[in-house]
C-alpha cells in the first residue's frame, strides 16, 4: 500500500515541468528563427533566383517523362542487403551465448539471401546495358 501512495505521489504534474519547460524553449526557438529569417531576409527575387537548382546541371526536358526503373531497382536491392547487415550486429555481440544453434541461425540467415542475390543476377537486375 506504502509502494501505490509513493508512486502517486511521485507522478504529480510539478515534475513534468521541466520537460514542459524544454518543449516550449525548443518550440519558441524554431519560430523566433524562422520568424527573423523572413523578416530580416533580403527579398530581391529576379529570375536567376526563381528558377528550380537541379545540383548545377541546366534542366533538359520534361519532367514528367518516362524514366527508366533500373536506378531504383538497384536502389531497393541495396537497402535489403544494408539491412542484411544490421541482423548480423546482435549475433557478432552475443556469438558466445548463442553457441551453436545461433551460428545455424546465421548461416541458415545468409543463405536465404544468397540465394535471393542468385536470382536477382539470373533474372539480369543488375545488367545496366539496354
Amino acid at each position: 500500500m506504502n509502494l501505490l501512495l509513493e508512486a502517486s505521489i511521485a507522478n504529480t504534474p510539478m515534475n513534468f515541468f521541466p520537460l514542459a519547460l524544454q518543449v516550449v524553449i525548443a518550440v519558441g526557438f524554431v519560430v523566433l528563427m524562422m520568424v527573423g529569417t523572413h523578416m530580416l531576409g533580403p527579398k530581391r527575387r529576379t529570375s536567376d533566383k526563381l528558377i528550380n537548382f537541379e545540383s548545377g546541371i541546366p534542366s533538359v526536358g520534361n519532367a514528367r517523362q518516362p524514366m527508366g526503373i533500373k536506378y531504383f531497382l538497384v536502389a531497393i536491392l541495396f537497402v535489403l542487403f544494408d539491412v542484411e547487415v544490421i541482423f548480423f550486429y546482435p549475433y557478432a555481440v552475443n556469438f558466445r551465448y548463442l553457441g551453436q544453434e545461433g551460428f545455424l541461425a546465421v548461416v541458415m540467415f545468409v543463405a536465404f539471401f544468397l540465394c535471393g542475390f542468385i536470382y536477382i543476377v539470373r533474372k539480369g537486375a543488375l545488367d545496366w546495358e539496354d
